[in-house]
């Protein structure tokens, strides 16, 4: 394996190199499931390295290298089992082309369907498509975070036709093909929410039923949650530490993925002990999701500063557990 640096314990492994090199030495059909947000087309630089695909010059490039991609997820995920891809509809120029949309970017340029692009590349190359959930946010937040002008109220004022939506994110399912020898079952239920919503009081009596899972009213309430296909509930700012890791030559830094989209993932479509991996880690939050979660997190990570972050980032995983589990219970 071609790699940089790599950081492995018995919870998590970390490596510090080109995905491609990291998935070429993994085993067919052993990965239990995936999940992460792949470079959104040239909308942001993570770094200067060629293999970084981020860099790519072209919307058609992007998806030409990522296509290899998601053929070795296919290949290292077990049959039957999922993987989760973390995306948005990206600003375009009209033509095919992602535009360089950074701060106070003009109006009119249009949207890209990148979502439904990452859908027909899954499909041909061997998933399923399995649904997708919307994760809401708030408008006003997003105008402050990218100065975006579609999204000020003086666009109302001035001209409303040219006026932007707060464009959802998505998460999307596939599904390998073939059959799932090993079900990804919950006997007792769900036993941890990940969301910010308050579940009556009444209810945490269930947490854990062993009998009747139809009596279960503690997971049955998470169960509503998650099985919506718009989430309203994600804490927007539960994400891990990642100011530290930019570099003073990089572009806008895109919000890292909440760590309650990543629990969800990982507690619905994997087992404990099972592997999850995660082909951009950025700063780990998949890996932490993974490793906090009972599962053992697996993931690469070209840029240097976000790998190192990254394994600051998992040196605490043990700590945010124990308080987390204070908080739940």
């Amino acid at each position: 394996m071609a790699i940089i640096n790599q950081t492995i314990t018995d919870n998590y492994a970390l490596y510090n190199g080109d995905n491609m090199e990291v998935m070429a030495d993994l085993p067919d059909d052993k990965i239990g499931m995936s999940i992460y947000s792949p470079p959104f087309c040239g909308l942001y630089n993570y770094s200067s390295d060629p293999r970084d695909d981020s860099n790519c010059l072209t919307y058609q490039e992007f998806f030409k290298g990522y296509e290899f991609k998601v053929r070795e997820i296919n290949r290292i995920t077990m049959p039957g089992r999922l993987t989760a891809v973390h995306c948005m509809d990206v600003p375009g120029t009209g033509n095919g082309n992602t535009a360089k949309m950074g701060v106070g970017a003009n109006v009119g340029t249009g949207l890209i369907d990148f979502p439904g692009d990452i859908i027909r590349l899954h499909e041909k190359c061997g998933f399923q498509f399995c649904g997708r959930r919307a994760i809401w946010k708030e408008p006003l937040g997003v105008r402050l975070r990218t100065m975006a002008k579609g999204l000020a109220h003086q666009q109302i004022v001035e001209d409303s036709t040219l006026c932007d939506v707060a464009s959802a994110d998505y998460l999307l399912m596939f599904r390998k093909k073939g059959e799932n020898k090993i079900p990804v079952a919950h006997p007792s239920g769900l036993h941890r929410y990940c969301g910010e919503r308050v579940m009556p009081h009444e209810l945490q009596e269930f947490k854990g039923h062993k009998g009747k899972q139809t009596e279960n009213r503690f997971s049955h309430w998470i169960w509503r949650q998650y099985a919506s296909s718009f989430w309203d509930d994600i804490r927007i700012e539960n994400v891990l530490p990642y100011e530290e890791s930019r570099d003073t030559d990089d572009e806008k830094h895109c919000h890292p993925l909440q760590l309650d989209v990543i629990e969800r993932a990982v507690i619905l479509w994997s087992n404990e002990g099972e592997i999850v991996f995660t082909p951009y880690m950025g700063v780990g939050s998949e890996v932490f999701g993974a490793v906090i979660n009972g599962r053992k997190g697996m993931g690469a990570e070209i840029k240097e500063t976000y790998y190192k972050q990254a394994v600051n980032n998992l040196a605490k995983s043990d700590e945010y557990t124990y308080q987390q589990d204070l908080i739940k219970t």
